[in-house]
């Protein structure tokens, strides 16, 4: 896990070393044990480095082969390197080092860019082909790890966090207005390939891109889900199904263990961290990996509001596993001063303040591990939202399936029906809301289509890239590196070939997942209905400690000048909210954001 920054200059000149440093300087915490650099007439490539698997000077990077001819900066994590590594040397390949980085180069040698069909991880990383002349970059299936790239002073440049592209004096000047607005609207970022500032690009997730002296590529997929859309299952055993669930979760689980640093688990008391976390204590009993040591290390968030704290779930866990449980209850008195830096490390504005308890736990767990593992992703793949309910009924209605429809709908109703209370409510008061917007950013719904076009979406663009993005600078931002079993690419296509009952059942989501782990996990954890993971009582905050500052943004000249909104109506409409005049919905907080990033761009 690192922090990755380069340049390739089109118009004939030689990478600025000045440039390609300072980029560098910008990503020091995302790897603050070692740093390195290349440079090559056109081509300049710069590596902070945060050593995770081969401790040893020979993990260095950039990294080059045998003759030199290719050369890598790399970020993320290959889990199967040491397979590959053996059929690689099978093939007649010589190795220096034992890091996952050097395979890559190896299997680029050796498979050229079908290479990426082979690895298992996380990755981004940029390789200069020397002979081509090429400079070859990638990004993970599901885009777990960040790639940023612009075109700028004749220049393409790249790195793992917008703001180290932002030395550069002609890249992201402007917001990206259309990005900002839809973000105010709908609380969505990271769907398509644009970012909050204009002119700076992400590389899509299952995507790489070639430069070349003639300039920039188009981005190339290399990989896709195929989601099942048959609604119920068809000669497909429960017990099968989960018993293939759990050995796939279990070794990606397993291949997630590999370092050479200590590793923890993130634990919300959620299924799905909960499953994460009993799992490695199965393999902790069973093979001992050394990286957890000899009792697993948990990170949790607690709050002293009953409404938002999952510390009884904790502790079945805890109880259950005897794992090492560490806590802490976010200080609503440092809260304003967490956010500015939170806001910095993010790059864009965030949707939600429940970002800030991730937050708080990355700071926990650097203490005492360097690596993390928790339950992204599970509920995109799975039916895990409550919402998602709506969109399989709405399905098996198209269909004609009435029977099928009404004993979801009862399902649902029996196990859901406060949550759909409250969705009906909050639904028209955001409606509301985007009134105090200005502008008509394009529309975007989330949960449109059937469960299946809708769960698609989730995975490659409405909401898992931008949860990704959250956990990424989170844990980077404390110098960590958070793993992602529930996205490892063998379960991701299996669950996506599985018929939609195998997710949501009778209201009951994540079906195939609760059976899977039966005696695994506590059934008071199993089967649980509420759903909150890393939650934060963000209402009751912008009602009490933060109000004064909310106030004062929105009260301020520099408010009421943005394009953006209707400052009065905003203000106004806060105060409403203050005195019990009116519900809370999260679009005071994105407004709010929104203002406090403007403010830093400006800066």
């Amino acid at each position: 896990m690192c922090g990755i920054a380069g340049q390739f200059a089109l118009n004939g000149g030689e990478a600025d070393a000045g440039l390609v440093g300072a980029m560098a300087e910008r990503l020091l915490h995302r790897g603050p044990d070692g740093e390195g650099s290349f440079f090559s007439g056109p081509v300049g490539l710069a590596h902070r480095r945060l050593a995770i698997i081969d401790l040893s000077d020979e993990g260095r990077q950039p990294m080059a082969n045998e003759d030199g001819s290719l050369q890598i900066v790399f970020n993320g994590e290959v889990y199967n390197y040491p397979e590959l590594r053996e059929e690689l040397l099978a093939a007649g390949h010589r190795f220096a080092t034992a890091t996952d980085t050097e395979v890559i180069l190896h299997a680029y040698e050796e498979w050229g860019r079908d290479c990426l069909a082979r690895f298992n991880g996380m990755w981004a990383f940029a390789l200069w082909d020397g002979r081509r002349r090429e400079l070859f970059c990638a990004r993970d299936r599901l885009g777990v790890k960040p790639f940023y790239y612009t075109l700028a002073g004749g220049s393409f440049l790249f790195a793992s966090e917008i703001k180290a592209l932002l030395v550069h004096p002609a890249a992201g000047r402007r917001p990206n207005d259309r990005m900002l607005s839809t973000f105010l609207a709908w609380g969505v970022a990271d769907h398509t390939g644009e970012t909050m500032y204009e002119g700076i690009f992400q590389l899509p997730p299952a995507h790489f891109i070639v430069i070349s002296g003639a300039g920039a590529g188009e981005p190339h997929r290399y990989w896709d889900v195929v989601m099942n859309g048959a609604p119920r299952s068809a000669g497909i055993d429960d017990e099968a199904a989960a018993r293939e669930v759990r050995d796939l979760l279990t070794d990606a689980v397993r291949l997630r263990l590999r370092s050479d640093v200590p590793v923890g688990t993130c634990l919300s008391g959620g299924i799905d961290s909960s499953t994460v976390t009993a799992l490695i204590n199965v393999l902790l009993r069973a093979e001992r990996p050394e990286s957890v040591g000899n009792r697993q290390k948990t990170f949790s968030v607690c709050f002293g509001d009953p409404r938002f704290d999952e510390s009884r779930h904790i502790d079945t866990v805890v109880a259950a596993t005897g794992v090492a449980s560490h806590r802490i209850t976010p200080d609503t008195e440092g809260l304003w001063e967490d956010i500015g830096r939170l806001l910095y490390m993010q790059d864009e504005p965030f949707a939600s303040l429940s970002i800030y308890a991730q937050y708080c736990v990355m700071r926990l767990a650097q203490s005492e591990v360097k690596v993390v593992l928790d339950g992204q992703g599970a509920d995109e793949q799975l039916g895990g939202y409550i919402a998602y309910q709506m969109p399989y009924i709405r399905g098996l209605l198209r269909r004609g399936e009435i029977l099928a429809a009404l004993r979801e709908g009862i399902g649902s109703a029996r196990h859901h029906r406060s949550f759909f209370s409250w969705a009906a409510r909050q639904s028209r008061v955001r409606s509301e809301r985007r009134g105090l917007l200005q502008g008509s950013p394009p529309e975007v719904l989330r949960y449109a289509g059937s469960l299946d076009a809708v769960l698609k979406r989730e995975v490659v663009a409405s909401n898992l890239p931008l949860l990704l993005h959250w956990e990424d600078r989170n844990s980077m931002a404390f110098s960590i590196e958070a793993r992602v079993p529930f996205l490892d690419y063998r379960l991701v296509e299996y669950l996506a070939g599985l018929p939609l009952d195998q997710k949501v059942r009778g209201g009951v989501t994540k079906y195939v997942l609760r059976r899977a782990i039966r005696g695994l996990v506590p059934d008071a954890i199993r089967c649980r209905m509420d759903k909150m993971g890393f939650v934060t009582p963000e209402e009751a905050w912008m009602k009490d400690e933060l109000h004064p500052h909310i106030l004062a943004l929105f009260s301020s000249p520099e408010f009421a000048a943005r394009p953006y909104w209707d400052a009065e109506r905003v203000l106004r409409n806060y105060r409403e909210f203050l005195d019990g005049k009116s519900a809370y919905s999260t679009e005071f907080w994105r407004i709010a954001c929104a203002e406090l990033w403007l403010r830093q761009f400006d800066a």
